[in-house]
């Protein structure tokens, strides 16, 4: 049994690897984005809970502020319902930004997003109807290789994507706070978990893009 395991965890690093873009297409991503000014940049959510962000949505939320701060996105949209938590992600996530130095009037929430699928969809369709123009998706190297396919074919081939990079996000790394945020503003009191609105089958077509609403904006 024991002769298993190697081989076992060896594929699982493999599989994993090759859901993920690699440190070296990040950085390709980074150096295209760095040509281009985004009028947008899609950030999706993550769950919150009473005990404060993770390090998911820590890092992303402090991403999107590298990528403000270095010009490329002019403004953010933080893209999230309340879908496993009582707390609308895109809210929460808005006032992390605003929090840690993002101008208030550059900052933005989409709430109704359900699945990653949506969070880019719904974010583009918002941005476009407030008169924005471009957009890119700006997320982990994990979810951005995921919406990869989805973003060309269903989004557009000018939809950018920025995939973060882990040493420019370990440089900022020192300055980084933990502000304190008044999570109640983003509570929603009719809140029902996802996986008891949803059968698992729905959930999966969800996260394909099956179930998104073209009337949502």
């Amino acid at each position: 049994m024991p002769g298993f395991i190697l081989p076992i965890a060896f594929i699982f690093l493999i599989f994993l690897s090759a859901c993920s873009f690699s440190k070296k297409t990040t950085l390709q991503y980074l150096e295209t984005a760095e040509t281009k000014q985004y009028d947008m940049i899609a950030v999706p959510g993550v769950p919150f809970t009473e005990n404060g962000w993770d390090s998911t949505m820590k890092a992303r939320v402090y991403w999107s502020k590298f990528l403000f701060d270095k010009g490329i996105a002019k403004n953010v949209m933080y893209s999230g319902s309340s879908v496993y938590s009582p707390y609308y992600e895109g809210e929460i996530m808005a006032m992390y930004a605003i929090a840690i130095g993002i101008p208030r009037e550059n900052v933005f929430a989409e709430t109704k997003a359900e699945h990653s699928t949506e969070n880019i969809y719904y974010c583009t369709e918002k941005a476009k109807k407030m008169g924005f123009k471009t957009v890119a998706l700006a997320t982990d190297p994990f979810q951005a290789k995921q919406l990869k396919r989805f973003v060309r074919v269903k989004i557009g081939k000018e939809t950018g994507i920025i995939p973060i990079v882990f040493d420019s996000l370990r440089k900022m790394q020192p300055y980084m706070s933990n502000p304190q945020i008044d999570y109640t503003t983003a509570y929603n009191k009719d809140f029902i978990p996802l996986k008891e609105r949803e059968s698992f089958w729905k959930r999966f077509r969800g996260t394909m893009g099956k179930n998104i609403d073209p009337a949502a904006y």
